[in-house]
């Protein structure tokens, strides 16, 4: 794997705002979360950055990332934006910065040289794409004189691409995974269910040690109360058995919860 090792478990931030997100990220860093991922639509970058402020752990101990919005990806808004950011998430350099969709004003030929232009800058240390296809993570690949760092991806029992884990264990960069408890609709799936009982756990846990226990995945569930907060932070610790594993992968359901 990539030179830079980041915590399998992260924090994912959409919908936390206000002073109670500003809590949640304090508290997750006070309970051993160092991975935190926000991005410039989700409007709360200050909140993280807060949060980040206000927790009793040295800056450099967190990789921080973030996503540029699918409105601003030609370089001078790049730039613009990314200034923008490190200013809210009150940071020097942004740990890993995200093209959020391949959509609108993406534009491969310009987008990524600015992305490479802000890391040799010192901007940010590393790039990542989200919600790429195979032909667009390849064709991201040849353009960048470096490396993809992560892939970051909607991954949970009922939306699974494995092609796309295939590809990154070719490669060499990570996944991200967001949404690993599928908006509360893993607590809904017998198969999870009884996995849970098993092992004395939750369905959640069983989803997010699935994803954990995959070479090259990273997992950043969200939460808000310090309860979910260590229970997902827990979860890595779970060992299912290869039957359990076998039960979730052969789920015979489609449900993205974020289509294009």
């Amino acid at each position: 794997m990539t030179s830079t090792e980041v915590p399998t478990i992260g924090l994912g931030t959409m919908g936390l705002d206000g002073p109670a997100g500003v809590e949640t990220v304090r508290t997750a860093i006070e309970l051993g979360y160092r991975h935190l991922d926000t991005a410039q639509i989700y409007d709360n970058e200050d909140v993280v950055g807060n949060g980040i402020e206000r927790a009793s752990v040295d800056r450099e101990s967190l990789f921080v990332a973030t996503k540029v919005w699918a409105d601003s990806l030609e370089p001078a808004a790049v730039r613009r934006t990314a200034a923008e950011s490190t200013a809210r998430l009150g940071v020097e350099t942004i740990d890993l910065l995200y093209v959020h969709r391949p959509i609108e004003t993406y534009d491969p030929e310009q987008t990524l040289p600015a992305f490479e232009a802000l890391q040799a800058a010192g901007t940010i240390q590393h790039i990542g794409v989200s919600n790429f296809t195979l032909a667009e993570l390849d064709r991201a690949r040849d353009i960048l004189s470096g490396d993809i760092f992560a892939h970051q991806i909607e991954l949970h029992p009922l939306f699974y691409t494995p092609e796309l884990i295939e590809h990154a264990m070719a490669h060499d960069y990570y996944v991200v995974a967001y949404s690993p408890l599928a908006g509360g609709a893993v607590f809904d799936v017998p198969e999870l269910t009884a996995i849970a009982e098993k092992h004395e756990t939750s369905e959640a846990a069983v989803s997010i040690a699935w994803l954990a226990g995959k070479d090259s995945v990273l997992v950043i569930p969200k939460a808000s109360s310090e309860l979910h907060l260590r229970a997902n932070l827990e979860a890595a610790q779970l060992r299912l058995d290869p039957e359990d594993i076998d039960a979730i992968e052969s789920i015979d359901r489609e449900r993205e919860l974020y289509p294009e």
